[in-house]
C-alpha cells in the first residue's frame, strides 16, 4: 500500500511541474498589454476584414451607378457572302448575284429621363457606402468589448492562480505539522487525513486555476487571430489598492451613446435606403426618354467602286430620340411600391428596436457596475475579516488549540472571501470601463 501511495505522489509531482512549466511563460513569450490587444485585434479580426470588403464592394457598386448616367459607346464590324436573289446589305438594292459585303460602324447611347431612377440609385448606394462605414465601426466596437471581457477573465484566473497557490503553499505545511503531530501521537489519524484531503484539494486547485487561465489566454489568441503555438501572455495590472469611480448618469450615457454608436446611426440610414427603394419603385410609373446615335459605312462587291471611295460614298449618321411610356406591366410596379413601403416600415421598427437594445446594454452594465460596486465594498471587508479569522485559526492550530477541521473550514472561508472580492474588483472594472465606451472613451486600464 506505502508503495502505490509514494507512486502516486511522485505521479502527481510529474503532472503539477508539467502544468508550471506549461503555464509559466518562457523568456521568449511576448507580454501583452490590454492596449496592445485591441489594436492588434481591429487590424487583424476576420470579422473586421469582413466587414470592410463588403464596405469596399458597396463602394464599387456606387461608383458603377455613377457611370449610368454616361452615355455607352460600341464599336461593331462584320464581313458577309450572300448567293441568290437579296438585298444588298450596304445599298438595300434587290440583286441576284453573289455579295460579299463588310460594314463598320459606331453607336451610343444615353438616358434622359428615367423617372429619376438613376439618381435615386446614385443616391441609395451612397447611403450604402456610409450604413457600411458604420458596419465597420461595429464590428471593430464588437471585438474591442470582446477581447476586453476576454482580457479582465484571464486577469481574474491569473489572480486567482495566486490565491490557490497561497492556499496550497499553507495547506502543505499545515499537513506537514499534522504528520509530525500524528507521528508523536498528539492527534488522531484522522486529523491528519484532512490535512492531507485538503493539501490535495487546493493542489487540484491550483491546477483547475490554471487550466482556466490557459482557456481564458487561448480565447484572447483567437480573438486576435493568433495561431495556438504562438507564445503569448498578458500584462498583469496594479489593483491591489483598486477603487470603484464613480459612476456616470445612465441617461447622459445613453443620450450620448446614441449619438455616436455606429449601430445606432447605421439602423437610422436604414430608413433612408428604404425611402430611395420607394422612390426608385415609383419611377417605374413614368416614361424613360433616351437619345441614340451611329456612325457607320460599309463595303459592296456589287459597285464598282474600289473599298476606300465606298467607305466614303456609303458613310452616314443617325440620331434619335426613343421614348418609352409604361402603359400596364400585370401590376409589378404597385406590387414594388407596396414592398417599398412595407420595408420602410421594417426600417423603421429596427431603428427602433437598436435604441432598445442599446438602452438595455447601458442600463445592465450600470447596475451590473452598481451592484458589483457595493459587493466590492462587502467582498472587502468580509475578506480582511476572514483573512484576520484565518491567521487566529492558524496560531490556535499551532498551539493545539484547534482541530484540522476548524482550521480547513477558517481557511475555505478566507478562500472564498479572496473570490468574492476578485470577482467583484474584475466585474466593477469591466462594467465601468462599458459604460465609458459608451461614452465614446478609449478602454484602458
Amino acid at each position: 500500500m506505502k508503495q502505490y501511495f509514494s507512486i502516486l505522489l511522485m505521479f502527481t509531482f510529474f503532472w503539477v511541474k508539467a502544468q508550471d512549466t506549461n503555464s509559466t511563460p518562457n523568456s521568449s513569450t511576448k507580454v501583452w498589454t490590454l492596449e496592445e490587444c485591441l489594436a492588434y485585434a481591429v487590424d487583424n479580426n476576420i470579422t473586421v476584414k469582413t466587414a470592410e470588403l463588403t464596405k469596399e464592394t458597396s463602394g464599387v457598386t456606387y461608383s458603377a451607378s455613377k457611370f449610368n448616367k454616361l452615355p455607352n459607346l460600341t464599336g461593331s464590324a462584320s464581313q458577309s457572302m450572300t448567293n441568290g436573289q437579296s438585298i444588298d446589305p450596304i445599298t438595300s438594292d434587290y440583286v441576284n448575284e453573289q455579295i460579299h459585303a463588310t460594314s463598320i460602324g459606331v453607336s451610343t447611347s444615353v438616358t434622359l429621363f428615367q423617372g429619376n431612377q438613376l439618381n435615386n440609385t446614385v443616391k441609395q448606394n451612397k447611403l450604402l457606402v456610409n450604413q457600411n462605414s458604420f458596419y465597420v465601426e461595429q464590428a471593430k466596437n464588437n471585438i474591442v468589448l470582446s477581447v476586453t471581457e476576454a482580457y479582465l477573465q484571464a486577469l481574474y484566473a491569473k489572480e486567482g492562480i495566486l490565491v490557490a497557490e497561497k492556499n496550497l503553499e499553507a495547506s502543505e505545511k499545515e499537513a506537514e505539522t499534522a504528520k509530525a503531530r500524528l507521528e508523536a501521537g498528539s492527534i488522531a489519524m484522522q486529523d491528519y487525513t484532512d490535512a492531507l484531503s485538503q493539501s490535495a484539494t487546493n493542489r487540484y486547485n491550483v491546477i483547475d486555476a490554471k487550466n482556466s487561465y490557459a482557456t481564458y489566454i487561448l480565447t484572447l489568441k483567437q480573438l486576435l487571430e493568433l495561431t495556438p503555438f504562438d507564445d503569448f501572455d498578458i500584462v498583469t495590472p496594479d489593483t491591489e489598492d483598486y477603487a470603484a469611480p464613480i459612476l456616470p448618469n445612465k441617461v447622459s450615457v445613453y443620450k450620448t451613446a446614441l449619438g455616436i454608436l455606429p449601430e445606432y446611426q447605421a439602423a437610422k440610414l436604414g430608413v433612408e435606403v428604404s425611402e430611395k427603394d420607394l422612390d426608385i419603385a415609383k419611377g417605374d410609373y413614368l416614361p424613360t426618354l433616351s437619345l441614340t446615335g451611329s456612325v457607320g459605312s460599309g463595303y459592296t462587291s456589287t459597285q464598282s467602286l474600289g473599298f476606300k471611295d465606298q467607305m466614303d460614298v456609303n458613310l452616314n449618321q443617325r440620331v434619335g430620340l426613343s421614348l418609352s411610356v409604361p402603359i400596364f406591366n400585370r401590376g409589378q410596379t404597385k406590387a414594388a411600391i407596396q414592398k417599398a413601403k412595407l420595408a420602410i416600415e421594417q426600417s423603421e421598427i429596427q431603428e427602433k428596436t437598436v435604441q432598445k437594445e442599446i438602452f438595455q446594454k447601458i442600463e445592465t452594465a450600470y447596475q451590473n457596475a452598481l451592484s458589483s460596486q457595493e459587493q466590492l465594498v462587502a467582498a472587502q471587508v468580509a475578506s480582511n475579516a476572514a483573512e484576520e479569522s484565518y491567521k487566529l485559526a492558524q496560531k490556535k492550530y499551532d498551539l493545539g488549540a484547534l482541530s484540522t477541521t476548524d482550521l480547513v473550514v477558517s481557511q475555505n472561508t478566507f478562500t472564498n472571501a479572496q473570490q468574492n472580492y476578485i470577482q467583484a474588483k474584475y466585474l466593477n472594472i469591466l462594467y465601468t470601463q462599458l459604460l465609458n465606451f459608451y461614452q465614446g472613451d478609449q478602454i484602458k486600464l
